[in-house]
Protein backbone atom coordinates (compact mmCIF):
# COMPACT_ATOMS: atom_id res chain seq x y z
CA UNK A 1 0.00 0.00 0.00
CA UNK A 2 3.06 2.43 1.02
CA UNK A 3 5.13 1.85 -2.30
CA UNK A 4 1.58 2.09 -4.38
CA UNK A 5 0.89 5.35 -2.74
CA UNK A 6 4.52 6.75 -3.72
CA UNK A 7 4.34 5.43 -7.11
CA UNK A 8 1.32 7.71 -6.94
CA UNK A 9 2.49 10.58 -6.07
CA UNK A 10 5.57 10.31 -7.76
CA UNK A 11 3.59 9.51 -11.48
CA UNK A 12 1.07 13.12 -10.18
CA UNK A 13 4.51 14.77 -9.34
CA UNK A 14 5.40 13.72 -12.83
CA UNK A 15 2.44 14.63 -14.94
CA UNK A 16 2.32 18.01 -13.38
CA UNK A 17 6.12 18.80 -14.26
CA UNK A 18 5.35 17.79 -17.85
CA UNK A 19 2.26 19.83 -18.10
CA UNK A 20 3.79 22.59 -16.96
CA UNK A 21 6.96 22.58 -19.22
CA UNK A 22 4.38 21.72 -21.82
CA UNK A 23 2.86 25.32 -20.70
CA UNK A 24 6.13 26.98 -20.98
CA UNK A 25 6.57 25.64 -24.43
CA UNK A 26 3.22 26.43 -26.15
CA UNK A 27 3.35 30.03 -24.38
CA UNK A 28 5.59 31.55 -26.90
CA UNK A 29 3.39 30.38 -29.48
CA UNK A 30 0.35 31.54 -27.95
CA UNK A 31 1.86 35.37 -27.44
CA UNK A 32 2.08 35.03 -31.18
CA UNK A 33 -0.88 34.71 -31.77
CA UNK A 34 -2.16 36.73 -29.48
CA UNK A 35 0.23 39.79 -30.81
CA UNK A 36 -1.20 39.06 -34.34
CA UNK A 37 -4.57 40.09 -33.12
CA UNK A 38 -4.09 43.18 -31.19
CA UNK A 39 -3.56 46.55 -32.20
CA UNK A 40 -0.02 48.23 -32.53
CA UNK A 41 -0.67 50.40 -29.48
CA UNK A 42 -1.20 47.48 -27.24
CA UNK A 43 2.30 46.45 -27.77
CA UNK A 44 3.42 48.93 -25.37
CA UNK A 45 1.24 48.33 -22.74
CA UNK A 46 2.68 47.92 -19.54
CA UNK A 47 2.20 45.48 -18.33
CA UNK A 48 1.24 43.64 -21.47
CA UNK A 49 -2.27 41.52 -21.32
CA UNK A 50 -2.37 38.26 -22.29
CA UNK A 51 -5.16 38.62 -24.11
CA UNK A 52 -5.86 41.62 -26.63
CA UNK A 53 -8.23 43.95 -25.72
CA UNK A 54 -9.23 44.73 -28.69
CA UNK A 55 -9.40 42.01 -30.88
CA UNK A 56 -8.58 42.89 -35.28
CA UNK A 57 -8.19 40.94 -38.07
CA UNK A 58 -6.24 44.05 -39.78
CA UNK A 59 -2.64 42.99 -39.13
CA UNK A 60 -3.23 40.05 -41.56
CA UNK A 61 -4.45 42.09 -44.37
CA UNK A 62 -1.52 44.63 -43.60
CA UNK A 63 0.51 41.92 -44.04
CA UNK A 64 -0.49 40.36 -47.15
CA UNK A 65 -0.76 44.06 -48.44
CA UNK A 66 2.91 44.91 -47.41
CA UNK A 67 3.97 41.92 -48.72
CA UNK A 68 3.73 39.17 -51.33
CA UNK A 69 2.88 36.43 -48.56
CA UNK A 70 0.24 34.79 -51.40
CA UNK A 71 3.69 34.16 -53.67
CA UNK A 72 6.12 32.92 -51.11
CA UNK A 73 3.59 30.68 -50.11
CA UNK A 74 3.15 29.22 -53.21
CA UNK A 75 6.68 29.42 -53.40
CA UNK A 76 7.49 27.04 -50.32
CA UNK A 77 4.63 24.53 -51.19
CA UNK A 78 6.24 24.10 -54.52
CA UNK A 79 10.44 23.84 -52.65
CA UNK A 80 8.79 21.20 -50.16
CA UNK A 81 6.76 19.18 -52.59
CA UNK A 82 9.33 18.80 -55.24
CA UNK A 83 12.30 18.61 -52.40
CA UNK A 84 10.18 15.76 -50.71
CA UNK A 85 9.50 13.68 -53.41
CA UNK A 86 13.11 13.90 -55.07
CA UNK A 87 14.10 12.40 -51.39
CA UNK A 88 11.36 10.21 -51.20
CA UNK A 89 12.69 8.40 -54.04
CA UNK A 90 16.64 8.51 -53.69
CA UNK A 91 15.89 7.18 -50.29
CA UNK A 92 13.96 4.39 -51.70
CA UNK A 93 16.37 3.71 -54.97
CA UNK A 94 19.27 3.88 -52.32
CA UNK A 95 18.57 1.73 -48.95
CA UNK A 96 17.10 -0.66 -51.37
CA UNK A 97 20.38 -1.11 -53.50
CA UNK A 98 22.68 -0.90 -50.43
CA UNK A 99 20.30 -3.70 -48.41
CA UNK A 100 19.93 -6.11 -51.37
CA UNK A 101 22.57 -5.76 -53.72
CA UNK A 102 26.12 -7.21 -52.68
CA UNK A 103 29.15 -5.03 -54.92
CA UNK A 104 32.58 -3.78 -53.89
CA UNK A 105 32.33 -0.77 -51.75
CA UNK A 106 29.03 -1.23 -50.59
CA UNK A 107 30.06 -0.96 -47.15
CA UNK A 108 32.00 1.60 -47.15
CA UNK A 109 29.79 4.18 -49.49
CA UNK A 110 27.13 3.85 -47.02
CA UNK A 111 29.82 4.58 -44.10
CA UNK A 112 30.60 7.61 -46.09
CA UNK A 113 26.68 8.28 -46.50
CA UNK A 114 26.63 8.37 -41.94
CA UNK A 115 29.29 10.30 -42.11
CA UNK A 116 27.67 13.32 -44.47
CA UNK A 117 24.56 13.04 -41.80
CA UNK A 118 26.97 13.80 -38.90
CA UNK A 119 28.52 17.21 -40.69
CA UNK A 120 26.05 20.55 -40.16
CA UNK A 121 24.54 21.64 -43.57
CA UNK A 122 26.39 24.37 -43.17
CA UNK A 123 29.80 23.58 -43.16
CA UNK A 124 29.88 22.15 -46.86
CA UNK A 125 27.38 24.85 -48.00
CA UNK A 126 29.79 27.30 -49.49
CA UNK A 127 31.38 24.42 -51.80
CA UNK A 128 27.90 23.54 -52.60
CA UNK A 129 26.99 27.20 -53.38
CA UNK A 130 30.05 27.29 -55.63
CA UNK A 131 29.11 24.42 -57.58
CA UNK A 132 25.73 26.05 -58.17
CA UNK A 133 27.18 29.07 -59.04
CA UNK A 134 29.25 27.11 -61.67
CA UNK A 135 26.10 25.10 -63.11
CA UNK A 136 24.91 28.98 -63.28
CA UNK A 137 21.71 28.03 -61.34
CA UNK A 138 22.24 30.59 -58.53
CA UNK A 139 18.41 32.36 -57.62
CA UNK A 140 16.59 29.43 -59.77
CA UNK A 141 14.06 26.91 -58.47
CA UNK A 142 16.30 23.70 -59.02
CA UNK A 143 19.65 26.17 -57.57
CA UNK A 144 17.18 26.04 -53.82
CA UNK A 145 16.02 22.60 -54.66
CA UNK A 146 19.55 20.97 -55.40
CA UNK A 147 20.99 20.53 -51.62
CA UNK A 148 17.65 19.27 -50.89
CA UNK A 149 17.10 16.33 -53.51
CA UNK A 150 19.42 13.69 -51.11
CA UNK A 151 18.69 13.16 -47.12
CA UNK A 152 21.30 11.19 -45.60
CA UNK A 153 19.35 10.24 -42.89
CA UNK A 154 16.54 9.01 -44.70
CA UNK A 155 18.72 6.12 -47.03
CA UNK A 156 19.65 5.24 -43.77
CA UNK A 157 16.52 4.84 -42.50
CA UNK A 158 15.06 3.10 -45.69
CA UNK A 159 17.59 0.62 -45.75
CA UNK A 160 17.55 -0.34 -42.07
CA UNK A 161 13.32 -0.60 -43.08
CA UNK A 162 14.40 -2.83 -46.05
CA UNK A 163 16.46 -4.87 -44.05
CA UNK A 164 13.79 -5.48 -41.68
CA UNK A 165 10.89 -5.38 -43.70
CA UNK A 166 11.76 -7.17 -47.15
CA UNK A 167 13.00 -10.78 -47.02
CA UNK A 168 15.05 -11.93 -49.62
CA UNK A 169 12.36 -14.96 -50.09
CA UNK A 170 10.04 -12.38 -51.43
CA UNK A 171 12.04 -10.70 -53.99
CA UNK A 172 13.26 -13.84 -55.22
CA UNK A 173 9.75 -15.10 -56.12
CA UNK A 174 9.13 -11.89 -57.65
CA UNK A 175 11.74 -11.94 -60.09
CA UNK A 176 10.82 -15.31 -60.33
CA UNK A 177 7.26 -14.11 -61.84
CA UNK A 178 9.50 -12.17 -64.01
CA UNK A 179 9.42 -8.30 -62.25
CA UNK A 180 12.32 -6.42 -63.12
CA UNK A 181 14.28 -5.22 -60.59
CA UNK A 182 12.37 -1.91 -60.73
CA UNK A 183 8.86 -3.03 -60.60
CA UNK A 184 9.91 -4.80 -57.32
CA UNK A 185 10.82 -1.69 -55.94
CA UNK A 186 8.06 0.28 -57.03
CA UNK A 187 5.70 -2.41 -56.96
CA UNK A 188 6.46 -4.66 -54.05
CA UNK A 189 8.81 -2.81 -51.47
CA UNK A 190 7.51 0.68 -52.04
CA UNK A 191 4.05 -0.95 -50.75
CA UNK A 192 5.84 -2.93 -48.23
CA UNK A 193 7.20 -0.02 -46.76
CA UNK A 194 4.59 2.51 -47.14
CA UNK A 195 4.44 3.42 -42.83
CA UNK A 196 8.12 4.16 -43.18
CA UNK A 197 7.83 6.16 -46.12
CA UNK A 198 4.81 7.94 -45.06
CA UNK A 199 6.99 8.87 -41.86
CA UNK A 200 9.83 10.26 -43.92
CA UNK A 201 7.46 12.29 -46.18
CA UNK A 202 6.87 14.12 -43.16
CA UNK A 203 10.08 15.30 -42.32
CA UNK A 204 11.30 15.60 -45.54
CA UNK A 205 8.50 18.33 -46.12
CA UNK A 206 9.28 20.03 -43.04
CA UNK A 207 12.40 20.30 -43.51
CA UNK A 208 12.34 22.14 -47.48
CA UNK A 209 9.38 24.25 -45.15
CA UNK A 210 11.72 25.52 -42.46
CA UNK A 211 14.50 26.15 -44.84
CA UNK A 212 16.21 29.81 -44.14
CA UNK A 213 20.11 29.77 -44.47
CA UNK A 214 20.08 28.02 -48.22
CA UNK A 215 17.78 30.18 -49.70
CA UNK A 216 18.98 33.47 -48.06
CA UNK A 217 22.30 32.30 -49.81
CA UNK A 218 21.52 31.64 -53.00
CA UNK A 219 18.18 33.48 -54.21
CA UNK A 220 18.00 37.13 -54.44
CA UNK A 221 14.72 38.13 -56.75
CA UNK A 222 11.54 38.45 -54.01
CA UNK A 223 9.31 36.28 -56.41
CA UNK A 224 11.44 33.52 -55.84
CA UNK A 225 11.40 33.47 -52.05
CA UNK A 226 9.93 30.77 -49.61
CA UNK A 227 7.60 32.31 -47.16
CA UNK A 228 10.81 32.18 -44.42
CA UNK A 229 12.61 33.41 -46.22
CA UNK A 230 10.02 36.31 -46.90
CA UNK A 231 9.45 36.63 -43.54
CA UNK A 232 13.13 38.13 -43.22
CA UNK A 233 12.82 40.11 -45.68
CA UNK A 234 9.30 41.38 -44.54
CA UNK A 235 11.02 42.25 -41.23
CA UNK A 236 12.50 45.17 -42.26
CA UNK A 237 9.95 45.81 -45.15
CA UNK A 238 7.75 47.03 -42.73
CA UNK A 239 10.26 48.74 -40.14
CA UNK A 240 9.84 46.24 -37.23
CA UNK A 241 5.89 46.42 -36.98
CA UNK A 242 5.40 43.40 -34.36
CA UNK A 243 1.87 43.34 -34.52
CA UNK A 244 2.03 42.69 -38.83
CA UNK A 245 5.05 40.80 -38.51
CA UNK A 246 3.24 38.42 -35.86
CA UNK A 247 0.31 38.44 -38.47
CA UNK A 248 3.12 37.12 -40.84
CA UNK A 249 4.73 34.59 -38.86
CA UNK A 250 1.46 32.78 -38.12
CA UNK A 251 0.53 32.53 -41.62
CA UNK A 252 4.07 31.02 -42.52
CA UNK A 253 3.89 29.20 -38.90
CA UNK A 254 -0.20 27.63 -39.89
CA UNK A 255 0.74 25.09 -42.63
CA UNK A 256 3.43 23.42 -40.45
CA UNK A 257 1.13 23.27 -37.43
CA UNK A 258 -2.06 22.06 -39.26
CA UNK A 259 0.31 19.27 -40.54
CA UNK A 260 1.44 18.40 -37.16
CA UNK A 261 -1.62 18.28 -35.41
CA UNK A 262 -3.66 16.00 -37.94
CA UNK A 263 -0.06 13.42 -39.18
CA UNK A 264 0.78 13.84 -35.27
CA UNK A 265 0.90 10.49 -34.85
CA UNK A 266 3.02 9.50 -37.93
CA UNK A 267 5.46 12.36 -36.54
CA UNK A 268 5.78 10.84 -33.42
CA UNK A 269 6.73 7.28 -35.43
CA UNK A 270 8.83 8.86 -37.31
CA UNK A 271 10.74 10.22 -34.24
CA UNK A 272 11.25 6.69 -32.31
CA UNK A 273 12.22 4.67 -35.61
CA UNK A 274 14.48 7.72 -37.00
CA UNK A 275 15.60 9.65 -33.98
CA UNK A 276 15.29 12.36 -36.12
CA UNK A 277 15.21 15.59 -34.19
Amino acid sequence: MIHRRRFSIIRLVIQVALVALGLVMVFPLFWLISTSLRPAPELLESPPQLLPQHWTLDNYANAFAAAPFGTWLLNSLIFATISTLFILLTSLVGGYILAKFKFPGNNFLFILILATAIVPFEIYMLPVFLEVQVLSLINTLPGLILPYVILSYGIFFMRQNVIASVPDELLDAARIDGLSETGIMIRLVSRLLAPAISALAIFAYLQSWTAFIWPLLVLNDQNLFPVQLGLAQFNSSVSVNYAVLSAGAVVAMAPTVIAFLILRRRIIEGVTLTGFR
